[in-house]
């Protein structure tokens, strides 16, 4: 009989997990009776599509070239809605600062031009970036980092705005060496991170097909599918079963526990199972409630992952239009705590705009307005979100009518907070499990990267860790 591998989260990560994993036995495990995490496509009554979580995957890279792969190998190639490199929504992006929409510059000649709201070209932030000295600690708060490096414009507007657009979190909370390991790296590589970026850290081996072929050939910025983004998990799914794997749905884990013989028993409300080994594709903070009090050191190095909640309001307005054309806009901290952004799913997918098509925009609302509602136990309504998405979208777009339809969705601690040190509870996580040899992986966007790409990576990650191997998905 061959070993048991049980994974435990219905999610990207843990879908990728399995489906990635070779083993004879393989069983799936997910509390909710719905598989794919935060991906949930909806469709509206005029057919139109409204995503209530990512909407785009980025295919730039070693990480976005194997999701373009593994789409290709469970045959969704022809549902691809590509974003090409010279369209609108590729090229345009903009700040909403001190009540106007500003686009940010793009190219050398935007960097040399005055671009509002920064009061110089963002030429002589990279002109001082280049003279500054290396950074000495071994983390930073991104908001410290950008401020030393780019100066405190960049910082309190560009790179806020970023962070709320990323993590719903706090610039001044978040970890740069966590969060943004590309920039803390090029730092600490070359000095300097416009130096770092430009030489790179060498190419990395990618895998090879026609749509990747095509997707660098077409410059796409992102991507999605026809039906909208849950046919990624829904295909992986079918892909899972087609192979026996075992899906159990709407069985919650109660507990984790190490029999004599190094299994683990794997408790549910009514029954239980053995594996000889578990890929954990959960939040940590639910992991670490569910581990034995052996692992308490391991828990509470989870523990300490914290996540915040965001509000996603889908709006769709019948004969309306936007007064730019782009992806869409950040709000940083200074103008709105509450408003997030807003992205015009119109301009990049009008595929899915439905029939009559009506203009689409999702409004996200979080931070520190979210968070302090949380915390006073009021009661946290759809018309409350619905109103405050609206008045968003009338006084940063224009768009004051009526909408034909919306959608609200609180998504409770969706994004974990990489906060300052994340780094070291990551390693002594790696450290516990490698000195006690447990027979546990761990997976998901708690760890080292919340974008879908990063999530299927460590999902493919964790079968690698398994098998000892590369995987054949």
């Amino acid at each position: 009989m061959g070993r048991t591998v049980v994974v435990l989260g219905g999610g990207i990560s843990g879908l990728a997990g399995a489906s990635f994993n070779a083993l004879p036995i393989s069983i799936k495990m997910e509390s909710s009776e719905r598989l794919g995490g935060w991906i949930r496509s909806v469709r509206g009554p005029n057919g139109a599509i409204f995503e209530l979580g990512p909407r785009g995957i980025r295919p730039a890279g070693a990480l976005g070239a194997r999701t373009l792969l593994l789409v290709s190998e469970l045959g969704l190639d022809s549902e691809v809605l590509p974003v090409r490199g010279d369209h609108p929504a590729a090229q345009n992006r903009f700040l909403y600062v001190g009540g106007t929409l500003h686009a940010l510059p793009t190219g050398l000649r935007g960097l040399l031009r005055p671009s509002p709201p920064f009061s110089k070209p963002l030429f002589w932030a990279g002109l001082r970036e280049l003279t500054k000295p290396r950074g000495k600690e071994p983390d930073e708060t991104v908001h410290s980092f950008a401020q030393r490096r780019l100066g405190p414009e960049v910082a309190s507007l560009a790179m806020d705005s970023l962070c709320r657009g990323v993590f719903a979190g706090n610039s001044r909370e978040l970890s740069i060496r966590s969060c943004f390991p590309s920039l803390f790296q090029a730092e600490q590589t070359h000095r300097s991170i416009l130096l770092g970026l430009l030489l790179g850290a060498g190419r990395t081996p990618q895998p090879d097909s026609a749509l990747i072929r095509q997707a660098l050939a077409e410059r796409w910025s992102q991507w999605s599918l026809r039906g909208g983004l849950e046919m990624l998990p829904q295909a992986l799914e079918t892909h899972l079963t087609s192979r026996g794997v075992s899906v159990l749905r709407g069985q919650p884990v109660c507990g984790l526990s190490l029999q004599a013989e190094g299994r683990w028993k794997v408790s549910l409300r009514d029954s239980s199972l053995e594996a000889d080994h578990v890929i954990s594709a959960i939040p940590a903070s639910v992991l670490s409630e569910l581990l034995p009090a052996e692992a308490a050191p391991l828990a509470r190095a989870l523990s300490a992952i914290t996540a915040v909640s965001v509000a996603v309001v889908n709006l769709q307005y019948q004969g309306a239009h936007l007064p730019v054309q782009g992806f869409g806009h950040l709000v940083p901290s200074s103008e709105d705590p509450g408003v997030l952004g807003i992205v015009y799913d119109s301009v990049a997918f009008p595929e899915q705009d439905g029939s009559p098509p009506g203009l689409r925009v999702t409004v996200m609302l979080g931070g520190s307005w979210l968070q302090t509602l949380e915390a006073s136990g009021c009661v946290l309504s759809q018309e409350l979100f619905q109103q405050r998405a609206q008045e968003a979208a009338a006084t940063q777009l224009g768009l004051k009518e009526m909408p034909s339809h919306c959608l609200v969705h609180l998504h409770k601690n969706c994004i974990p907070q990489y906060t300052l040190g994340h780094w070291q509870k990551l390693e002594s996580a790696r450290q516990f499990l490698t000195a006690h040899r447990l027979p546990l992986t761990l997976a998901g966007a708690s760890y080292e990267g919340v974008a879908v790409n990063d999530c299927i990576e460590s999902g493919r990650q964790a079968a690698v860790s398994v098998l000892g191997t590369e995987p054949n998905s």
